[in-house]
């Protein structure tokens, strides 16, 4: 659990130095989460973190695939359907981004997927 909420602290800070203001962390309805939601020029950005340790088997943004982004997207819209969020968020354009961190020893790799999918019939 430390790991990725490392990997969320450095994802917040890579992207509040990007324009991005964060506007809720670890977000969650029932059994759903979204890890990250920003908000900057564009719109309103869901943000999925994945963080690994070196060796990886896999880069850990291919860890989300179609079932984890469907349940992304059904979180997004519990979140954009409730009265509040609606009021603030309700016109914006929605982004699906993924974050991926890579810890190895002292050295860590992050790479940022700004639209990493783009969810049909939401």
């Amino acid at each position: 659990m430390r790991l990725g909420r490392r990997g969320e602290d450095i994802a917040c800070e890579y992207l509040l130095g990007r324009g991005h203001t964060v506007v809720d962390r670890n977000w969650r309805s029932g059994h759903l989460e979204i890890d990250i939601v920003t908000v900057d020029p564009a719109g309103l950005h869901f943000v999925e973190v994945k963080s690994r340790v070196a060796p990886a088997p896999a880069a850990p943004e291919e860890n989300v695939g179609y079932l984890k982004q469907r349940r992304i997207v059904t979180a997004a819209k519990r979140y954009l359907h409730s009265e509040e969020k609606m009021s603030h968020f309700g016109q914006m354009e929605v982004f699906f981004d993924v974050f991926s961190v890579i810890f190895e020893g002292e050295k860590v790799e992050v790479n940022y997927f700004p639209q990493a999918y783009i969810p049909v019939n939401v």
